[in-house]
């Protein structure tokens, strides 16, 4: 019965952990199999999605974090170029390498949205959904720059392409990714896991006294690396904390303005313990630190210990009895001769045990009983909505309003400019129209296509506006203009102030159907 109870605990309570785990290969998987199969009807079937992912996360982990640089789209599309055309022997024009980049650029980041990774937990007796992204993005000062995600550093880190010396450093990004993400709670699981890395540093310590006192030549070699490795690891961290530090003063700055701004300080204390947690870790590893520079300094002493004492064993590799026998006589002690003579004579090989120690190895039982753990078990939000799925159902809801206002008003007048339809949305909706982002974004993704035919693209989606459509409108409006079509035509010539300072080209749409 125990048996059986250790197998389904191990098989229910920990799968949930094992999805966790999991989770972060997804995306790379799902990039490898289906990137070029429908591109360009696969005429890139032969690129490996798989090398240029783990490339283009060491690109973006190598300026993002070592050379602490923000990348725009044009870096890396510069970077990508050359990888393509070095490792792919990949010759084609300008014009397509700038559209097989932001092609390649648009599925890493997966247009914007996260990897989704559903399974079914055990526990709960329920699916559930797990996210993940591998390229986050940020706009400052109307510029988009793109940076790795700790999903992605972590995936990065558990691939093996970083060497072993630099596990700390990479673990130190990782920990500077989730304070950056105010993930507190994750960034003390990666604290935990620098400090699982120092005392091993203390173990490879011992190994290296060990190899010296067998073998002082390998010894040597081996206390040199390990000298150079902690050294640089201390002056990586050295920078790494600091800037963390200064990440968490800044984070706990902002917590305490919101909370003011809010009037609420319950989100605050909530904050301020988390941090108080992570900064108690990081002292933790400080002073393990410590330690190691003290196990590290007397290392070096102990090592210039063996090396004098071989040295000076190197300066009489024999011994010379002609010598020892001439000193003797010179002494006239003849008791001398004993420590001569008896290394010389029948050494005793008789070898005894106790059988009293037999009762001992009967008796000795070791403790099998292992501590557990304690994990405490947190309670979901099954309403919580993420920050991302509210910008996106902001999105729909205002697309679907632009388009059945211009389906509305292309069936009725059956030819309208974007200038009169202008007019009516102000009408419907308002002059503030005019200052939401979304109606520039509808107009971009609007020109992507010259013509459209409603019942075709409730079949088959090829531009965002197609997709829309189709998700969007209820059973009645696909009935009303399933067979609608028109044209678009674009008048760069002729610009629309719709605000002040802000110009867009007058297009007209003509209906076809008819």
């Amino acid at each position: 019965m125990a048996e059986q109870y250790i197998l389904w605990n191990d098989i229910i309570d920990n799968h949930s952990l094992r999805m966790d785990n999991l989770k972060k290969y997804y995306p790379f998987f799902k990039l490898q199999e289906t990137t070029f199969n429908q591109f360009k009807e696969g005429r890139y079937i032969d690129l490996d999605m798989g090398y240029i992912t783990l490339a283009s996360l060491r690109f973006f982990i190598d300026e993002n974090n070592f050379n602490e640089r923000r990348v725009t789209f044009g870096n890396y599309q510069i970077f990508l170029s050359q990888l393509l055309r070095r490792d792919f022997l990949l010759d084609i024009s300008d014009e397509e390498m700038e559209e097989l980049t932001l092609y390649i650029f648009d599925k890493l980041k997966n247009d914007g949205k996260p990897f989704y990774f559903h399974y079914f937990d055990p526990r709960d007796h329920k699916r559930k959904t797990s996210r993940m992204k591998l390229i986050e993005s940020e706009i400052d000062d109307g510029s988009i720059f793109y940076r790795i995600s700790a999903e992605g550093v972590e995936f990065y880190l558990d691939t093996k392409e970083v060497k072993d010396e630099s596990q700390i450093s990479i673990q130190q990004i990782l920990l500077e990714k989730m304070i950056h993400a105010s993930n507190f709670k994750g960034g003390i699981d990666v604290v935990r896991r620098i400090n699982r890395e120092v005392s091993r540093m203390s173990l490879k310590k011992r190994e290296v006294i060990e190899i010296l006192e067998s073998d002082v030549y390998e010894g040597a070699k081996a206390c040199e690396a390990y000298m150079a490795n902690v050294a640089r690891w201390f002056e990586d961290e050295e920078r790494l904390f600091r800037k963390n530090k200064e990440l968490i003063d800044t984070t706990l700055s902002k917590a305490e303005a919101d909370a003011a701004a809010e009037g609420s300080r319950q989100k605050y204390f909530k904050i301020l313990e988390e941090i108080y947690e992570l900064e108690t870790e990081l002292k933790k590893t400080i002073k393990r630190h410590a330690q190691l520079i003290s196990e590290t300094m007397e290392l070096t002493k102990v090592t210039d210990d063996i090396i004098s004492k071989a040295k000076l064993k190197r300066l009489r590799p024999v011994f010379d009895f002609r010598e020892q026998l001439h000193i003797i006589e010179e002494q006239d002690n003849a008791a001398k001769l004993e420590y001569i003579l008896m290394p010389l004579l029948k050494p005793n090989v008789k070898k005894t045990f106790a059988l009293s120690n037999i009762d001992n190895l009967l008796t000795n039982r070791p403790d099998t009983q292992v501590d557990r753990e304690k994990f405490k078990k947190g309670v979901e939000n099954p309403d919580f909505v993420y920050a991302d799925e509210l910008e996106e159902k902001r999105i729909n809801e205002n697309f679907r309003m632009f388009a059945v206002e211009l389906l509305e008003q292309v069936k009725k007048k059956h030819d309208i400019t974007l200038r009169e339809l202008n007019g009516i949305f102000e009408i419907r909706f308002g002059r503030d129209l005019f200052h939401n982002r979304d109606y520039y974004t509808f107009l971009v993704h609007l020109c992507q296509k010259h013509e459209y035919r409603i019942e075709d693209m409730l079949h088959k989606q090829d531009t965002f506006f197609d997709g829309i459509v189709a998700r969007e409108l209820n059973r009645e409006e696909r009935e009303r203009y399933s067979g609608l079509s028109f044209v678009l035509n674009m008048h760069e010539d002729d610009e629309l102030e719709v605000i002040k300072g802000c110009f867009v080209s007058n297009m007209d749409f003509h209906r076809t159907d008819l």
